[in-house]
């Protein structure tokens, strides 16, 4: 909330904001050990992967025999061409606020590269080659390695059997060194049955404990803080529940459209692509009751419960329970943008939504007849992805039908998970001024309690990869989903998908870009007697 009626309590920096290579608090240094990359030559290596790897060295938490293996199909690339573009998508970042060349030069001596297809098997010889050339004059113990999968989810299969049976992941035990892990990038899996088919190909194959499903959300620094807000102040637990909050708004709002991602997003859709992994880890983590333990397994049992208990959607309850559109043509910072079916590689009669809203149960002691609501779309009018907590209004009007007792807006407590990261609380306040008597003609405003990262801790957040992957080489998985925690997921995701395909919107509803969605999802809230937040 701002504006001239609302307060602001600002807290005390802490850390300063300008650059500062000195290890994050609490941060552990990294095992020794090699990062193999499939897929290096695309998009998420220059963009997520780099940067963060950058980050990890400039902060010192990588080991002094951390090494870079990237795999491309592209045989004419060598060590120094593959460094030079790695160098420049560095410079191009916007997760790197200070190129040091010193630092890149210690870094990138450690990267190399490797040509070939791997998805043949084949290619794995050359892998092992170059691995123990890299890793010659490391011990035993420090032949650690975890292969990235940056690749899509059709080559997942081939690849994983190719690492089981060229023995560079063997199957082991946690306290076995040297180790070796994968990680897996989202999607995992189409539906449920292929999740399935891929959770019981990678776990014939591999130890749950040296498979890294990634999750790039999990990685947030507010919403690892959604834990800490909720287990670590007394104030927050005992109103988490039904009797005091009203509802739950979860909010994933992208102003971007599908840019070069036609084709993708034409088989992923909004469902695959936000609310099956992102939007529903989302709500988890705001529902789950206390872990015993902040350990990994302890915090994703308390998930797995969760998604366990969100009333399933069905053929009746669809209709009324969810909204569905495509972007329309707008414009978007004063220029023209195309709509979604006029987008390259979109079909013109495409049924692939770009936007969608969901009402959702959660059936047990604690959140019974709560809706959860949850949305996200491309093209909206704010890039913004938060978690709003709704309470009930006070059940008796105290302040006289002149006053603004009629107009009070609800406390709400807010989890801002993108961008100016931080945590508000909107209650109300008695504007100053003379009253009659304090029940008659008081006037009554929102107000906020506003915290922001940025002020209190500089601009030291950490970027999620950089989280990520500093975790995978520690072996910390609680930010990284378990293979019943994504089939629970597609359980709840996979009716609707279902209900789509068997029945194609005629036609398909659609929203102006630049807007906050189509009218059906504001009826959508408004049944239940509320709105949508602006972010």
């Amino acid at each position: 909330m701002t504006g001239p009626s609302a307060a602001h309590m600002k807290t005390t920096p802490r850390i300063s904001g300008q650059y500062d290579p000195v290890p994050r608090r609490n941060a552990q240094q990294a095992d020794p050990c090699t990062m193999v990359i499939f897929g290096a030559t695309g998009d998420l290596t220059k963009r997520k992967l780099f940067p963060a790897l950058y980050q990890l060295a400039a902060e010192h938490l990588l080991a002094p025999h951390f090494a870079v293996l990237a795999v491309g199909r592209d045989a004419a690339e060598t060590d120094a061409t593959f460094r030079e573009k790695m160098r420049e998508a560095l410079h191009e970042s916007d997760e790197v606020k200070h190129f040091d060349e010193q630092i890149w030069e210690s870094l990138s001596a450690r990267v190399f590269y490797a040509g070939g297809d791997a998805t043949a098997s084949d290619a794995y010889t050359l892998i092992k080659a170059r691995l123990d050339g890299i890793e010659e004059h490391r011990s035993e113990e420090e032949r650690n390695r975890f292969f990235y999968l940056a690749v899509p989810p059709s080559v997942f299969e081939p690849i994983v059997r190719h690492l089981s049976d060229s023995g560079l992941v063997p199957r082991h035990d946690p306290s076995v060194r040297p180790w070796a892990r994968v990680v897996v990038e989202k999607p995992f899996g189409h539906s449920l049955q292929t999740a399935q088919h891929l959770n019981a190909l990678v776990l014939s194959l591999f130890e749950e404990h040296q498979v890294y499903r990634i999750d790039h959300y999990l990685g947030k620094e507010t919403v690892q803080n959604v834990l800490v807000l909720r287990f670590a102040n007394s104030i927050f637990e005992p109103l988490w529940n039904r009797s005091h909050i009203a509802h739950v708004q979860i909010t994933a709002a992208e102003t971007v459209g599908v840019e070069a991602r036609g084709k993708y997003y034409e088989e992923a859709g909004i469902i695959r692509d936000m609310f099956q992994n992102h939007l529903l880890q989302l709500l988890a983590l705001t529902a789950m009751e206390p872990p015993a333990s902040m350990t990994a397994d302890a915090v994703r049992d308390e998930k797995v419960k969760v998604l366990k208990s969100v009333r399933p959607l069905t053929a009746e309850t669809i209709p009324d329970s969810v909204v569905r559109a495509q972007y329309a043509a707008g414009r978007m910072k004063g220029a023209e943008v195309p709509g979604y079916r006029d987008e390259a590689d979109v079909a013109p009669d495409s049924q692939s939504p770009t936007y969608a809203a969901a009402r959702f149960y959660i059936d047990n002691w604690r959140w019974q007849g709560v809706p959860f609501y949850l949305r996200s779309g491309k093209r909206m009018a704010k890039r913004a992805s938060e978690i709003a907590v709704q309470f009930h209004t006070p059940p008796h009007r105290m302040f006289g039908e002149d006053g603004r007792m009629g107009h009070l807006q609800p406390n709400t407590l807010v989890m801002r998970v993108q961008p100016n990261e931080g945590v508000s609380l909107t209650f109300e306040v008695k504007v100053p001024g003379a009253a009659v008597a304090l029940t008659e003609h008081v006037e009554v405003a929102p107000v906020d309690m506003d915290f922001s990262y940025a002020e209190a801790f500089g601009e030291t957040a950490a970027p999620a990869y950089e989280t990520l992957l500093l975790d995978v080489m520690i072996g910390e998985m609680t930010l990284f989903t378990r293979s019943d925690e994504v089939e629970a997921a597609w359980k709840i995701i996979d009716p609707l998908l279902c209900y789509w395909e068997e029945r194609p919107a005629e036609p398909m509803p659609s929203y102006p870009s630049g807007s906050w969605g189509p009218e059906a999802a504001e009826e959508l809230i408004a049944a239940d007697g509320g709105e949508w937040r602006q972010p």
